[in-house]
């Protein structure tokens, strides 16, 4: 047998070649890190379309963030730094993202609701689903700038020990010290944007890589996930159908500080536990 094709390094390439925008950025950056991490990428496939395709935040953006706590990880003995660098990474991808698309959200940089087959049929059909591949291969070098420059911003107002939110709930789940940093820049709703829940976010990740531990070789479903579909039913339980972080928290956190003091004044102490039993 031959030796199997080199991946490429096109962005739209790579994206074809692995199916889910998710797993395509953290595939890019993590080799743009020098350390690929096959189970955990395609671990990231549910954030595909906004979250199982819900429409959330861009699986691009998921995925780059997963890829950025990892480097955070390996480029920090301190957990509470690692855990600032992460988050402010994160930050950075999410701005030059929006600075490219004008918005972070799925639904509105497609126009697609996954929801609805009708739409979706017309998406596949029309070829406005090449916007997305195409959408790769502009953003993924900016991706990789802005994440590298986010990894080595310095914040000289850090609080003492930086909290977030993905990381407690990966913890009360009995995640290993790496796992809970990768998702640490989930932290309110990705990079403090407030958007869709980042402790949800990490329950999915963490679940989705149980899972491909049990199933070597094979990816998560990115359209139908029962095991996403039953965490996301106990996190609407207990949140009465809200996703949103900062509708949730009832506040927005401009600063890695404010999401510190938030968490350590028990800021969704119930809805964590109750994720992470889920």
């Amino acid at each position: 047998m031959g030796k199997p094709k080199p991946m490429p390094r096109d962005g739209r390439k790579v994206f074809f070649k692995l199916g889910a925008c998710s797993r395509t950025f953290a595939f890019l950056l993590d080799r743009e890190f020098g350390h690929l991490n096959e189970m955990a990428e395609r671990a990231s496939n549910p954030f595909a379309g906004g979250i199982i395709q819900k429409g959330h935040q861009c699986g691009m953006l998921w995925g780059s963030a997963l890829a950025v706590g990892a480097e955070a990880f390996r480029r920090n003995d301190d957990r509470g730094q690692a855990i600032a660098s992460a988050i402010t990474a994160t930050q950075h991808v999410m701005e030059s993202f929006s600075k490219r698309t004008g918005h972070v959200d799925c639904l509105e940089v497609t126009g697609l609701d996954w929801t609805n087959k009708l739409d979706t049929m017309k998406y596949m059909f029309s070829g406005r689903f090449l916007y997305c591949f195409t959408l790769a291969k502009k953003w993924a070098p900016e991706a990789v700038q802005s994440a590298k420059e986010g990894l080595s911003h310095e914040d000289p107002n850090l609080p003492q020990q930086p909290i977030s939110c993905a990381t407690e709930v990966a913890r009360r789940m009995g995640a290993g010290e790496e796992e809970m940093i990768t998702v640490a820049g989930f932290a309110g709703g990705l990079g403090l944007g407030g958007y869709a829940c980042g402790a949800l976010g990490a329950v999915l990740w963490l679940d989705s890589l149980a899972w491909c531990r049990e199933h070597p070789g094979k990816s998560p479903s990115f359209f139908k996930n029962a095991d996403a579909n039953r965490t996301l039913e106990a996190f609407y339980g207990e949140t009465d159908s809200e996703i949103l972080c900062h509708k949730i928290a009832g506040q927005r956190f401009e600063t890695i500080g404010e999401h510190t003091e938030f968490m350590n004044n028990g800021g969704c102490d119930t809805l964590l536990d109750v994720l992470a039993r889920s």
